[in-house]
């Protein structure tokens, strides 16, 4: 194929890499590279201040591509806040080099086949580029080496390198950690054993979605674990940040001193070829799935896994399951539970909860009689943050009611993201626990696959 770049039919006039056509500089420019998960398209579902709207996109010709520019054509399109994006698309099996030596933007916005992800993330800020990139930045120890390599040539070349940790924007569970920080009520954390973990995040997930409206087309190489990462160093990813970032807010996490892990497991989710069909469009297994299908038609993707281990001294566990298809009127489910010496904080959204996510503070001590009037007091305060929040009486304990005002949805959350790396890039303040804590986390996740497998 004859390489191109080209500028998609929605665009009417081509912004400059430095200047808008009104001859404004604009501060941020983006860069995609080869777009393979919906979540690349997820970050433009929104405009940014001083962000060029022209994205420079280099991709292999492919399927990928395409449904990733459909969903921004989508978002330009809509109705209700339409964003006014500019598409420039290169195409051809050097898409990488061009980009390099073109570099039309100044941040490399990652998410696709986690297999090239590495390699991306490190030419990109040897080159000199900002890179926010979609989790798992690592997915096995190989990746984990040059992760941390990564790292110190961002440090070197003075960029900013992070990932999309949106699960840290959920309303419960920043609720949860506000909760947690407060002595008199929670007390302090339990330390915990390893049959009852003072700290618990289990999430589910399902092959088959709806994503801004539209069922969600996944590609074939999701489901390969040696492309997509198995699930133990993927969705885990989120679980371990929360974990580091609800129980030492601020606090940096060294993998060296302060992880020790205990265990860890690894099963597959089988999908028939139907199923596989309906998730990907794709009527046959590829060739690189044989290697995982049983059988004859039995896809078995390793896309479960729970690890058990101890951080700074508290022993945690996360897991995850992954199912074909959600039952109707539910979705991806989270639990979570922190266990504090006055209170448990946890997060339930089974059918009780309707599948939305619901926090409730569970005193240790239930006859404690003054432990009302201590949350009523806290409440005041925290009500002064996030308005409109209020707890109700359970057989248990209390239920933590949020206005719907401050409910937002998973894909609202990627504008969020985005809009902490741009501050962090305009101001140059990333924390300082940063850093060492997304190769922390990296490091259990990695090192957990390991142990699962036996490596260790």
């Amino acid at each position: 194929m004859k390489n191109k770049l080209f500028a998609l039919p929605l665009v009417l006039t081509m912004a400059g890499c430095m200047q808008s056509k009104s001859g404004k500089e604009h501060g941020v420019r983006f860069i995609t590279l080869d777009p393979g998960h919906f979540h690349a398209a997820l970050v433009q579902k929104s405009m940014y201040p001083d962000t060029d709207t022209t994205v420079w996109v280099y991709a292999p010709k492919g399927k990928d591509v395409e449904l990733h520019l459909e969903k921004i054509n989508a978002y330009n399109r809509r109705d209700d806040n339409p964003t006014t994006w500019k598409e420039e698309v290169y195409l051809g099996d050097d898409y990488l080099e061009k980009m390099l030596s073109e570099k039309k933007g100044n941040v490399v916005v990652l998410a696709g086949n986690n297999k090239r992800k590495m390699d991306y993330i490190g030419e990109s800020v040897h080159a000199g580029l900002n890179v926010l990139a979609d989790k798992p930045m690592a997915i096995n120890k190989e990746g984990f080496e040059k992760l941390k390599a990564a790292f110190k040539v961002a440090e070197e070349k003075e960029v900013l390198l992070y990932d999309i940790m949106t699960e840290r924007y959920e309303i419960t569970t920043i609720l949860q950690k506000e909760f947690s920080m407060l002595n008199s009520l929670f007390g302090t954390l339990e330390k915990g054993t390893v049959d009852n973990p003072a700290v618990t995040k289990e999430s589910v997930h399902y092959f088959y979605k709806h994503v801004s409206g539209s069922p969600l087309v996944r590609p074939v190489w999701f489901m390969d674990v040696e492309q997509e990462g198995e699930g133990i160093v993927d969705v885990t990813t989120h679980l371990v940040d929360l974990v580091q970032w609800e129980c030492f807010p601020e606090q940096v996490i060294n993998y060296q001193d302060d992880i020790q892990l205990l265990s860890a497991i690894r099963s597959s989710t089988d999908l028939s070829l139907r199923e596989f069909s309906a998730v990907t469009k794709s009527e046959v297994f590829p060739d690189f799935l044989k290697k995982d299908v049983v059988q004859d038609s039995i896809l078995q993707v390793y896309a479960n896994g729970e690890i058990n281990y101890r951080i700074k001294g508290v022993h945690a566990k996360v897991s995850v399951k992954w199912g074909y298809r959600a039952p109707e009127g539910t979705g991806d489910t989270h639990y979570s539970i922190m266990r504090g010496s006055r209170a448990n904080l946890i997060i339930r959204q089974g059918a009780e909860e309707k599948y939305k996510p619901q926090l409730y503070i569970e005193p240790v001590n239930t006859a404690d009689e003054g432990f009302e009037s201590i949350l009523i007091g806290q409440l005041k305060e925290m009500q002064t943050r996030y308005p409109g929040i209020a707890v109700h009486k359970t057989a248990r304990g209390w239920w933590v009611s949020v206005p719907e005002e401050l409910k937002e949805g998973h894909e609202r959350h990627f504008e969020r993201v985005t809009n902490k790396f741009l501050q962090y890039l305009q101001h140059q303040d990333m924390p300082h626990w940063e850093v060492p804590n997304m190769i922390a986390k990296y490091y259990v996740t990695t090192s957990a696959l390991e142990l699962a497998k036996g490596k260790d």
